[in-house]
């Protein structure tokens, strides 16, 4: 029997409290919040997707925490921010090779130009076929610059 990622995400946790390892363990205990405010919030119960989902947005809000506390000269908070990013990172879908992510986009760019959607409207269809595939798997922001580069060339 496959476990799903709360699953995975609650074993991690007691895992972490056994072991006392205090700044995994927060790491974790934030995610769980996460995930069950939004169980809450929506009355439902969430999906892996969904968690991945959210996985991925504290991994983006992260860091930008990095990059203005880095900024700031404050070193040691962005190397614990870091590390939370290496928590979150262990639940993640394996991520795509750069040599997958461009063959989706040629793929999809290709799919758009048959059926006549070219320009500024190509780059909105584009991403909107390209993200369900690639969520969770690639940083969508490098995504969208190469969809760009291609579009332009």
């Amino acid at each position: 029997m496959s476990d799903t990622l709360k699953d995975k995400i609650s074993n991690a946790t007691k895992d972490a409290m056994r072991a006392r390892d205090s700044a995994r363990l927060g790491t974790l205990r934030l995610l769980q919040a996460a995930i069950k405010q939004r169980e809450v919030d929506e009355r439902i119960e969430l999906s892996d997707e969904d968690i991945v989902a959210i996985i991925d947005k504290q991994i983006k809000q992260r860091k930008e925490s990095i990059q203005a506390y880095e900024s700031a000269g404050r070193t040691d908070t962005a190397a614990a921010e870091q590390a939370e990013i290496d928590v979150l990172t262990e639940f993640m879908p394996e991520q795509a090779s750069a040599e997958e992510v461009s063959a989706l986009i040629e793929e999809v760019l290709a799919q758009l130009s048959a059926d006549g959607v070219t320009g500024g409207a190509a780059m909105g269809k584009a991403m909107g076929a390209i993200k369900p595939k690639l969520a969770g798997r690639a940083d969508m922001s490098e995504v969208s610059k190469l969809l760009k580069e291609k579009l332009m060339s």
